[in-house]
């Protein structure tokens, strides 16, 4: 069984910072990897080496607009959904056309949505290979 590295820490130390100042250490603990704000102190204090993380600003706005695409594909798979089931519900030939035309306008919008999403798939991971 392994032992606990912070087995034997039994003292506390307080520490005060002004609100700038704890922006500031905050900022720096969430671009490190370190799990704890203590434990990123202490490898501060101690000159211990701190992973810092780096985020690409060009694959988050990717994220982002893949984001948007999935929520009107979720859209646009419901009106299909909802077409689906008038259609299964109607009795006349008139009506039945009116929401096929629907239904085709719907998966015609699909399509595009999909070949959009492929698309920025596409763009994430050429700069994900780089």
């Amino acid at each position: 069984m392994m032992k606990r590295e912070n087995s034997n820490r039994t003292r506390i130390v307080g520490l005060r910072f002004t609100p700038l100042e704890y922006v500031e250490l905050e900022k720096r603990f969430r671009a490190s990897t370190c799990r704890k704000l203590s434990d990123h102190i202490r490898r501060h204090l101690f000159n211990k080496p701190i992973v810092a993380t780096y985020r690409n600003q060009s694959l988050d706005e990717l994220m982002e607009e893949t984001a948007v695409l999935t929520s009107e594909l979720r859209a646009i798979g419901n009106n299909i959904n909802q077409i689906a089931r008038k259609i299964n519900t109607l009795k006349t030939v008139p009506e039945f056309k009116g929401h096929l035309y629907l239904f085709e306008i719907q998966r015609e919008r699909l399509f595009d949505k999909m070949e959009e999403v492929s698309d920025h798939t596409q763009k994430i991971a050429e700069k994900w290979l780089q």
